[in-house]
């Protein structure tokens, strides 16, 4: 997916006109680009257009119009769009009660390394997690983490062609697998070259 330039963004007034159905149509995206894992956990799958989202909002939150602001931007976000041989996610750990949360990022540490997604007849790929920084401690792990599942061109080919996805986690604290629903599977086919 190509990555997101000053030109594919829309200036502050044009966002400002545009927002509202900008923002419709990205929502209706994301619902084809979450995954929930058991009842409190979840991979949002990005690609350009939700990253696209995050920038316009950041500039707008920011009233940022100078283009190396801008930029800084970019580079932020832009590592985040899949390459046509992975899938990039940001995984939650969703828990509303503060103290519950607490108490199951201190069961789950290193749960972002046990996640996996397969290609039905490969093996699993496990993702490479928080390539920009740690997020997890000894004592506990992060509530946000984000990954990077590498698919081989076999894989990639597999999933274009229909095949079906599973996905899981294997943790000691933590274990379930399951198949991705079809809309979810096909906006991840669309994510491959």
């Amino acid at each position: 997916m190509p990555a997101l330039t000053h030109d594919t963004l829309y200036s502050l007034e044009q966002y400002a006109r545009i927002r509202p159905e900008f923002r419709a149509r990205v929502m209706a995206h994301k619902k084809t680009r979450r995954l929930a894992l058991g009842d409190h956990a979840a991979l949002y799958f990005e690609d350009a257009l939700t990253m696209q989202y995050q920038v316009q909002e950041m500039l707008r939150l920011e009233r940022m119009f100078e283009p190396e602001l801008i930029q800084e931007e970019l580079d932020v976000y832009n590592p985040l769009i899949p390459d046509g041989s992975n899938w990039k996610a940001t995984f939650m750990i969703e828990y509303p009660d503060v103290e519950e949360r607490r108490q199951a990022l201190a069961r789950l540490v290193g749960v972002e390394n046990r996640v996996w997604l397969q290609v039905k007849g490969f093996d699993k790929v496990y993702p490479i997690a928080n390539e920009d920084l740690e997020r997890s401690t000894d004592d506990k792990t992060a509530s946000v983490h984000f990954m990077r599942f590498e698919l081989s061109p076999a894989m990639c080919g597999a999933v274009k062609e229909g095949a079906t996805l599973l996905a899981g986690i294997d943790h000691p604290a933590l274990s379930l697998d399951l198949t991705v629903p079809e809309e979810v599977r096909a906006s991840l086919a669309a994510d491959l070259a």
